[in-house]
């Protein structure tokens, strides 16, 4: 499994409805179900040590980006893909 893979963990996968799930080396990139925003996410870990985000649209042939943020901590990422996607990666 992937560092990113790891920080996300498989139950928050889970929970998004992930699937199609691509192992780009230095990152990860996958589809989502759920989400009236975004469909498709991906995380790239970047030479700080930090990972970037992209989130986007995938309709057909045609792919929109919605959100993209760069150098964001690990313990970030649920928190950033829970705002922009609507849906819960934990529970409390």
């Amino acid at each position: 499994m992937t560092p990113i893979r790891n920080h996300i963990g498989h139950k928050a996968l889970y929970m998004l409805g992930a699937k199609n799930l691509v192992d780009h080396g230095n990152g990860l990139s996958f589809r989502i179900r759920g989400s009236k925003r975004v469909n498709y996410i991906k995380i790239t870990l970047n030479g700080m040590d930090l990972y970037n985000i992209e989130m986007g649209k995938i309709w057909g042939a045609k792919y929109t980006v919605i959100y993209e943020i760069e150098d964001v901590y690990n313990d970030m990422l649920h928190d950033i893909i829970e705002r922009e996607t609507g849906l819960v990666t934990r529970l409390f």
